[in-house]
């Protein structure tokens, strides 16, 4: 029996597709957002958005986020004998043995000596080639804090310190003193959408859905799966393996066609087609390139990672000059049986960083990419018997040709219970903020520095817009060289 659709059928059956599909699902919001900025006529500075209009460079960030809260006191451990008796005492049953430690040969480390988990090998050999660093005890600040001010109640903390939904928005906003639903990838896009040659598929791409980080007022995250050609399409268009579903595309393919009198009937079509228009063209792309000579392994990880340099590999078709990246892995929740979790969770996260490594540099874009860890928060230094549980400042990664490897950015911090930035159980003060940790990012990638509030709004509170040195030094080629000039005439 032939299967027919009616008009009510098709938008019923594509609404119900557009909640299932990521890829439709984020066209629609990118054209909510972008009507929204042209109703309300937001100004977008000149300053981030024309700098570099004339150019043909490309640059993308990463972020890996390690959902849960990464014990990365055991990540980057001190080696010398006085600071890793300290580690030892105060993490207890969590210590790893100082034999164990793979060795750092960082620079600039004032004597101390270095190492990280022994599961993590490649991430060694990354930090040691000068491909990777460490960014000490970084956190959600909202001014520099200290215990004493915490103590009387006067230092300004961070809503929800501690919660995960709290601290998962406020390092994905770096706005750690109020909620908001925007976070600095989409207002960094924002900026600088237009450096892009088409804008059919979003710069922001995500390979964990829907998330914080990347969307902004005018831009959200483009979603896709790391298997096959990446998009994702609505359920059964363009398959032709199954008769209902070349009689339900043709039907879909014919209401697209129509003149609605009805705005939202005609934006709901022009919006759909959009989307398949977009999922086509990225598939199309991503089925076009060569194999990687790199292998990646078989996770959820290095899948997403390899999709990652997949797209990039297809930018040039894509019409990208700036592209973000989400990526997450989750489950390092570990109030029991770190040790073991960690033993096979580091080990994956490491080989993946250094396969991704190897396809850009396979790709010649070994120097356009910088890919950064963050998590909701580190843990406890004590042990709650084989666990620890929340805490604030932790260690993380950079890694990339831009990035002036082999050191250890920030300050590390003594590690015996009740130092100066304990609060209580090895909970951390952090001594570097996400507002700079990022902000050396965004600078790299293209902001100006007179653009850096609109992006972080904390950021005054820590580092001087106008200043020559860069929030942490921790970028070679900085782009702040080539604004200064247009921001002082």
């Amino acid at each position: 029996m032939p299967f027919k659709m009616n008009r009510r059928q098709f938008l019923g059956s594509a609404s119900c597709a557009a909640v299932g599909s990521a890829s439709l699902f984020s066209t629609l919001m990118n054209l909510r957002m972008a009507n929204t900025a042209a109703a309300q006529n937001l100004p977008i500075s000149p300053l981030s958005a024309n700098a570099l209009a004339g150019g043909n460079d490309y640059k993308a960030l990463v972020c890996i986020f390690l959902a849960g809260g990464n014990d990365s006191f055991n990540m980057l451990v001190p080696r010398g004998n006085a600071e890793y008796s300290e580690y030892a005492a105060i993490r207890a049953d969590l210590a790893l043995p100082q034999g164990d430690l793979l060795p750092l040969n960082a620079l600039e480390t004032n004597g101390r000596s270095y190492g990280v988990h022994p599961s993590m090998p490649e991430v060694a050999q990354l930090f040691n080639a000068g491909d990777l660093a460490f960014v000490a005890n970084v956190g959600t600040l909202v001014e520099p804090t200290t215990l004493a001010g915490i103590e009387s109640g006067l230092a300004k903390l961070p809503l929800g310190l501690y919660s995960h939904s709290d601290q998962i928005m406020h390092w994905q906003t770096s706005v750690p003193d109020k909620r908001t639903g925007f976070g600095w990838g989409g207002r960094t896009a924002d900026l600088l959408k237009s450096l892009n040659g088409s804008d059919v598929i979003s710069m922001n791409i995500s390979l964990a859905g829907t998330n914080l980080f990347q969307t902004g007022t005018t831009l959200t995250e483009y979603s896709v799966v790391p298997w096959g050609n990446g998009a994702v399409q609505i359920h059964g268009h363009d398959d032709i393996w199954w008769s209902r579903h070349v009689l339900k595309n043709a039907a879909i393919e014919s209401m697209l066609d129509l003149a609605y009198q009805n705005l939202f009937d005609q934006t709901f079509a022009n919006s759909t087609r959009a989307a398949i228009d977009g999922a086509a063209l990225f598939a199309n792309a991503i089925a076009d390139l060569p194999p990687f000579a790199t292998q990646f392994s078989d996770n959820e990880l290095s899948n997403s990672l390899a999709m990652v340099a997949k797209t990039i590999a297809a930018r040039n078709v894509l019409g990208y000059r700036r592209q973000t990246f989400f990526v997450m892995l989750g489950g390092w929740d570990h109030h029991d049986e770190v040790l073991n979790n960690q033993v096979a969770m580091l080990s994956v996260v490491s080989k993946a960083l250094k396969e991704f490594q190897d396809a850009l540099t396979e790709l010649g874009a070994h120097n356009d990419v910088v890919t950064f860890t963050a998590s909701d928060f580190g843990r406890t230094l004590t042990s709650n018997g084989q666990g620890s549980d929340h805490a604030w400042g932790g260690n993380h990664m950079v890694m990339g040709g831009p990035v002036r490897g082999s050191r250890i950015y920030g300050d590390f911090p003594a590690l015996y219970e009740d130092n100066p930035l304990d609060t209580g159980r090895g909970r951390l003060i952090p001594t570097t903020s996400c507002d700079e940790y990022f902000a050396e990012m965004a600078l790299w990638f293209g902001v100006a520095p007179g653009d850096l509030a609109t992006v972080f709004p904390n950021i005054g509170r820590f580092y001087n817009t106008s200043s020559d040195e860069t929030p942490l030094n921790m970028l070679a080629n900085l782009t702040q060289q080539v604004f200064l000039p247009l921001v002082t005439r």
